[in-house]
């Protein structure tokens, strides 16, 4: 099922058939370099892939979506919304994963911006953040192409992370 679409991108609900060309990106060490679990096993890939096959099981509306790129209809990551509780504060995250062969093609600018907008417009969020290790340039570019500020430097059981934030304006 189709959550939504862009001028390069289709976004939509994740399938058992996506299980193979994700794991292709979980085990990569350079896509997986700023996820604090690092790189997944196969076992591990199909685990997660089959708890968004529906959406969050305690969010459906909120989930990972395989991200297709539609001149080509590949597979080339998952992108979505996905809650958190930080400092006893619900909060949802715009999350993207793009396969490295996609990489410096504004795709991942592309697909959060969609992701953001989805949440904000039909969703009805009011704050939306990212969660993003210092050392990842790229992700905090696009974290600010989003309008979003670094709110606060945090450190979780994975170690020190910016978090970003953006508030719904009422004019949107």
């Amino acid at each position: 099922m189709i959550i939504l679409e862009t001028e390069r991108l289709i976004l939509r609900h994740m399938e058992m058939t996506d299980l193979e060309v994700l794991f292709a990106l979980y085990r990569d060490p350079e896509i997986r370099r700023y996820f604090p679990d690092g790189t997944l096993t196969y076992e591990e890939t199909r685990e997660e892939l089959e708890w968004f096959l529906n959406g969050h099981p305690n969010h459906p509306q909120l989930g990972l979506w395989a991200t297709i790129y539609k001149p080509t209809n590949q597979f080339i990551g998952r992108c979505g919304l996905l809650p958190w509780t930080i400092e006893g504060r619900e909060e949802v995250e715009v999350a993207y994963l793009i396969d490295k062969t996609f990489w410096r093609q504004g795709l991942g600018s592309e697909a959060a911006q969609a992701v953001a907008q989805y949440g904000f417009n039909k969703l009805g969020l009011s704050r939306l953040i990212c969660m993003i290790y210092p050392a990842n340039q790229a992700s905090q570019k696009v974290a600010r192409s989003l309008g979003m500020s670094l709110e606060k430097e945090m450190e979780d059981e994975f170690g020190p992370y910016l978090l970003f934030a953006k508030n719904k304006l009422s004019d949107q």
